[in-house]
């Protein structure tokens, strides 16, 4: 793959979305040739393509990584920038993806790609904080037991795609998940233990396809935001999986909230979980998911969210 000349790096990861984003892509490109001028995007074709790519680009002078993509590209970028120690690269992002849910805490959406590229252009940009798990580095959220069976299904349900489809396989996922006992000990508290529907670990707002999960989440308090939802039968399942999506879930009986720098999970054998909608195994307990305060800069739209 021939690396870009400018300061400005760009990865296209056309897989995003189940490929079916093209006409976006290619709308992306436009706006990204029309204001940074000629340039050749390094396009990814396999696994494994993005991280080899990302590290030669933060082993140049390129100051600026725009990753096109998905929630996954964008924490592979976010992972690289920060794991490479490099404080004077920015991270643009243009989304592609199914749910492309860690935009949304910062106002970069498809409808206003005009004024993201504008923010990547002139470099405005937000220090925020990301959160690591398993040494891995990630910009929204780590998410156990539901979360996965959702993932799961919607990776075998190919008519659907955005929120419709991530919705339509968590309504399913009600009456078929069994639950997992869990341990989740926030630093300096007491540990929750339950037999949980889901747990999440939230950097930002949202996941799942607009689910309003850590309403009162912050990109730049230096904690992250635990959710417990704990096991129920299908009704109240239901009822639990309407008000998460409004954001509505703060003190319902089943739902326990918990703020905190870090958190260690507990389990027996292995545990699989997400970040950033990639999915991993841990094999050796606990799973520490903590936060990394301000070491990221991400280019914004002015007004570019909470």
């Amino acid at each position: 793959m021939t690396l870009p000349s400018r300061s400005t790096f760009v990865l296209v990861n056309p897989a995003a979305g189940r490929g079916r984003r093209r006409a976006r892509l290619e709308h992306y490109l436009d706006i990204l040739k029309r204001h940074l001028g000629a340039f050749e995007p390094v396009v990814t074709t396999r696994a494994g393509d993005e991280t080899a790519a990302l590290d030669r680009a933060l082993q140049s002078s390129f100051d600026c990584i725009v990753a096109v993509g998905g929630d996954g590209t964008w924490g592979a970028a976010a992972d690289r920038i920060v794991a490479s120690g490099r404080r004077d690269v920015s991270l643009g992002l243009l989304p592609t993806g199914t749910g492309n849910d860690f935009g949304k805490s910062l106002g970069i959406r498809h409808e206003r790609a005009e004024d993201v590229v504008r923010a990547i252009v002139a470099r405005n940009t937000r220090a925020i904080d990301v959160g690591r798990a398993g040494g891995r580095h990630f910009l929204n959220v780590v998410g156990l037991g539901f979360d996965i069976a959702v993932i799961d299904d919607a990776a075998k349900t190919p008519l659907l795609r955005g929120d419709v489809l991530y919705r339509f396989c968590a309504l399913r996922q009600l009456f078929f998940f069994p639950g997992r006992e869990v341990e989740l000990e926030p630093r300096g508290e007491s540990p929750v233990r339950t037999r949980a529907l889901m747990v999440t670990i939230s950097n930002a707002n949202y996941f799942g396809g607009s689910f309003h999960i850590a309403p009162r989440a912050s990109l730049s308090d230096g904690k992250l935001d635990a959710v417990v939802i704990k096991d129920a039968g299908p009704l109240t399942r239901a009822r639990l999986f309407s008000i998460v999506s409004k954001g509505q879930h703060e003190g319902d009986p089943h739902i326990v909230i918990r703020q905190a720098p870090s958190f260690a999970i507990r389990f027996e054998g292995t545990l699989r979980y997400e970040a950033d909608g990639e999915v991993y195994t841990a094999h050796t307990s606990p799973l520490t998911v903590e936060s990394v305060p301000g070491a990221l800069r991400v280019c914004v739209p002015a007004e570019g969210g909470a």
